[in-house]
Order: C-alpha cells, then sequence, then structure tokens
C-alpha cells in the first residue's frame, strides 16, 4: 500500500466506484461489483455508486452500457474481411463506439497479425449504423486497433472511392494503398456533415515519418522493418493523392498530431470533420460522471497497472484529477502499483492499495483477481470509511 501522506482523514458517507478494467482478468464492470463487495462485507448499509469508466479504449461501449446507454449489435466487417458481430452504444442521439470492436486486434486469429492487409471497413461500417440508429453525436473511441490503412477503408465503408490505375478498387489495408491512382470523397454519406463526431484519443503521433503510425505503432501490430517501411511510403501517397479531392488539408491533416492514432485512422476521421478530445476527458463526460461525483465523498478509481502509463491519459488519472479539482478524497486500487507516494500524492491520489497488498503471489493475483479485490476493498473501508 502507497500513502500519498495527506493529513485530512474525514470519515466518507457515500462512495463513487470509478474504475476501468482489470485486463486479463476483470472488467470494469466485475471490478466495481468487486469494490462494492468489499466495502459492504464491512459496512452492509454503505451507499456505493458504481460508474465503470474507459479512456476511449478497449471497453469503452461496455461502460457506456454501464452508465444507461442501450447496446445495439450490428454485423460488419472484421479486419480481415470476415463478417463479425460488433456493438456500440446509444442514448438520446448520442453514440459510442469502439474502434477495437471491429478492427481490433482480439479480431484477428490467435496469434495471426496482418499488418499490411488489416482494415478498418468493419469500424466505418459501425459509424454507419450508428448514424442509421439517429445519432447525432458519435463518440469515437479508438485503441487496439489492428489496422494501418490510415483509416482508408473506414471511409470507403462511408462512401469513398479509391481506386487503382485500371480503374478498379485498391486491395484492402495499408499495403493496397501503394497502388492508389486515384481518391474520390464525392460519395461520402452525406449525414457525417450534420453531425458532431468527436474522437476520443490522446495520442499526438502525425500519420507517418519517424513517429507516424507504421513507425511507433507498426511493430506492435507485427509488422517488420520492411513492413513498416511499405506502410510509410504507402500511407505518404495516401495523403498525397488526397490531395486531389480534400486540397491542401490532406497534406496539412497528415502533420497534425493525432492523425497516427490506431494505425491513422486520426487521419480518415480529420478528414471527416472529427474533433479530437482526450479519451478520459470525453468519456467522463459521457458517463455522467461530474453529477456522479458531487454527490460522492470518496472515489475508489483504478486498472490493472498504476504505473508512468496511467499518469498519460488513462482513467485512473482523469478520474483522480477531477475528483482533485472537486476537492474529494481519491484512493486507487491496482494489480500491480509501480509509482512512488510522491508521484501518487501529486497526481491527486490519497492512497493506492495493489491486490500483491493482500497475495505477493502475482500468479494468484491474475487468477484469482476478484476475491482479492474484494479484500483490497474491506481495507479501504476500514481506512477510510469506520
Amino acid at each position: 500500500m502507497a500513502d500519498a501522506a495527506v493529513s485530512d482523514t474525514r470519515k466518507a458517507q457515500r462512495v463513487l466506484v470509478a474504475a476501468d478494467k482489470f485486463k486479463g482478468s476483470l472488467t470494469a464492470v466485475e471490478v466495481a461489483e468487486r469494490i462494492t463487495a468489499g466495502l459492504r462485507r464491512v459496512l452492509p448499509d454503505l451507499e456505493v455508486e458504481a460508474l465503470p469508466v474507459a479512456d476511449g479504449g478497449d471497453g469503452t461501449v461496455a461502460a457506456a452500457v454501464a452508465a444507461g446507454f442501450q447496446r445495439r449489435e450490428v454485423r460488419v466487417a472484421g479486419p480481415l474481411g470476415d463478417e463479425v458481430t460488433a456493438a456500440f452504444a446509444l442514448r438520446e442521439g448520442t453514440a459510442v463506439v469502439e474502434m477495437a470492436e471491429a478492427s481490433g486486434l482480439q479480431r484477428l486469429p490467435a496469434g495471426v497479425f496482418a499488418p499490411l492487409t488489416a482494415s478498418t471497413y468493419g469500424s466505418g461500417e459501425l459509424l454507419r449504423a450508428a448514424l442509421d440508429a439517429g445519432a447525432r453525436t458519435i463518440v469515437f473511441g479508438v485503441g487496439g486497433s489492428a489496422t494501418t490503412d490510415g483509416g482508408a477503408g473506414m471511409l470507403s465503408a462511408l462512401g469513398a472511392r479509391f481506386l487503382d490505375a485500371a480503374g478498379e478498387p485498391v486491395p484492402p489495408g495499408g499495403g493496397g494503398l501503394a497502388e492508389l491512382a486515384t481518391a474520390d470523397l464525392s460519395g461520402l454519406d452525406p449525414r457525417l456533415a450534420e453531425i458532431e463526431l468527436v474522437l476520443a484519443s490522446d495520442v499526438d503521433n502525425p500519420l507517418t515519418g519517424p513517429k507516424g503510425a507504421p513507425a511507433v505503432y507498426g511493430p506492435q501490430k507485427g509488422a517488420s522493418p520492411e513492413d513498416v517501411a511499405a506502410l510509410d511510403s504507402a500511407l505518404a501517397h495516401f495523403a498525397k493523392v488526397l490531395q486531389g479531392p480534400a486540397g491542401a488539408k490532406a497534406a496539412e491533416y497528415a502533420a497534425s498530431p493525432g492523425a497516427g492514432a490506431a494505425g491513422g485512422i486520426g487521419y480518415g476521421a480529420l478528414l471527416l470533420g472529427a474533433r479530437f478530445r482526450p479519451g478520459i476527458e470525453v468519456m467522463l463526460d459521457v458517463l455522467g460522471f461530474a453529477p456522479a461525483l458531487d454527490r460522492a465523498d470518496l472515489v475508489i478509481t483504478g486498472e490493472g497497472s498504476l504505473d508512468e502509463q496511467t499518469l498519460h491519459g488513462k482513467a485512473p488519472a482523469g478520474v483522480a484529477a477531477a475528483a482533485r479539482a472537486a476537492d474529494k478524497d481519491v484512493v486507487a486500487v491496482c494489480g500491480r502499483l509501480a509509482l512512488p507516494p510522491q508521484t501518487l500524492g501529486r497526481a491527486g491520489f490519497r492512497r493506492a492499495y495493489p491486490l500483491t497488498d493482500a497475495e505477493p503471489d502475482v500468479a494468484k493475483c491474475i487468477a484469482e483477481a476478484g476475491p482479492i479485490l474484494e479484500r483490497v476493498a474491506e481495507r479501504i473501508a476500514r481506512d477510510f470509511l469506520t
């Protein structure tokens, strides 16, 4: 357990549980359920509000559904073109779409990467389904993608045409863009001009170059050095050809921070008029975090690992910052803790409770995360609520 050494020892009356998933062990919903169970084992009548959170990546749709959005399912193309069932969330004209539902690494066969051929076409189909459902605002969470196609597949699903010198559609995936001769955006769904598209992302990489999507994220998707070079060249060519229908903004967008998000889908989103917002910031707004925070005296957040990466746009840091601004105590739970108390304090955390405090065996912490998390929550109840 790490304590941020804050002297205030107020006892909380109402608790808000706003944690992300423990990847590989527990979903955000399960984390909230386990924490609630542990707290109420000590204080059976404790008032607890559960608000599972996400930062725009994996689990974003599930968090929206837990917050009261309706889950909608649709058949779309996976990254290799096979049909998959993907979900988005909808409430009162606002849709939450998660790119990974259609185009994520988890949609690839086990152990198989397709850095040159994986396509975002299914993500475009998800966006189209949200439009068909009447969405006026679409929050598009990106992350965990299997693709590096600059959003070309997404744009194709929404009506764009990308043709080779023979007038045939180029092959799917980023590699196929090397054959691009003509780009036609005139067929893009006209409804896109009438809605607000918000890209929930913390990535500031441009489309190409040393800090571009292929160079930085391609290897995580199975790209060899040769693949990275081919993808970088193909995406640069893609942006050049797009100067025909899109004008100077095609090159401007390619150099923009965030264009390289999720294999360059940020670039495609910019061509659709998307507005970028930090993932956790927009998700807290969508999930109704502010009024829930107003009702709480103590906030419990967390994720699988609390480390330096947490401080750069991850859900617990966003929750802690908002809680600190509202003068609310916030503690964190995690599987692994790699931040010293001073850093935790500066980030707004009163204290952090790793599962390894309750169970030193890391393998058990992963395999039995739920029961161990309940024990940790009991400790929080005794430390802060009694």
